[in-house]
């Protein structure tokens, strides 16, 4: 019914789009797209007519609140995860190529390597690889099933990978060197990143001090006189 609704109630374009973003989020996420239209609709019309009725100004902040809320809602919900899935898949894809590219070097085709790599490593962008491999044991060729797997990763680094991938399998090209420009890439990438967040702590550290630190240190100086002003 709910999966009805969500057809009758958005265009295709809106729920394709909706669908793509709820893919990235990874197989285990607990988002449905049907569910998540329907739901952020259901409620976008709570609070606009709650705010209609109960507020003063409920003409104004109605329409307002509902817009920001429709829209804020695929942000954080849909976005922020996405984007904090992709961080989390680049870092976990520099150890996994790395074994990768040593697995291509031993000889083998990058079907067993591939197979051999996910074997030994237990991590998120390892089980992708490894439904990848299962949905070609289910009669996909290997290059489906990467192309496939571009529309799961939320990484264009990493799918630059998968296109490498796909098109060693079709010319016969070696993408030894390509994987090793990608990792250099990725390893450069964490350290500017690392490098970014340090040079963040001393804005941080000052905040901190103005909320914490210096209200304290008033306290102290300021201590005595307060007593003094108390206890006449």
């Amino acid at each position: 019914m709910i999966n009805n609704m969500g057809d009758k109630l958005y265009r295709k374009k809106t729920r394709e789009r909706i669908k793509a973003k709820v893919r990235m989020l990874g197989k285990d996420n607990e988002v449905n797209e049907n569910n998540f239209l329907i739901v952020r609709l259901v409620l976008t019309i709570i609070i606009f007519g709650a705010l209609l009725i109960f507020s003063r100004h409920g003409y104004i902040l109605a329409p307002l609140v509902a817009i920001i809320f429709y829209k804020g809602v695929e942000v954080i919900v849909l976005d922020g995860s996405i984007k904090r899935r992709g961080k989390r898949l680049e870092k976990e894809a520099l150890f996994f190529l790395e074994v990768l590219v040593l697995t291509l070097e031993g000889g083998r085709n990058l079907k067993q390597a591939l197979s051999l790599t996910t074997e030994n490593i237990d991590s998120e962008i390892s089980l992708e690889f490894k439904r990848t491999l299962s949905e070609i044991k289910l009669g996909k060729s290997l290059n489906e099933a990467l192309n496939d797997m571009k529309k799961r990763i939320p990484s264009d680094n990493i799918n630059n990978v998968i296109l490498s991938m796909v098109e060693s399998n079709t010319y016969g090209n070696d993408i030894t060197d390509l994987i090793y420009n990608q990792i250099e890439f990725l390893r450069n990438k964490q350290i500017l990143e690392v490098k970014a967040e340090i040079a963040k702590l001393p804005t941080k550290i000052s905040v901190i001090s103005v909320l914490f630190f210096i209200p304290i240190m008033l306290l102290v100086i300021l201590a005595p006189v307060l007593i003094n002003l108390i206890s006449k």
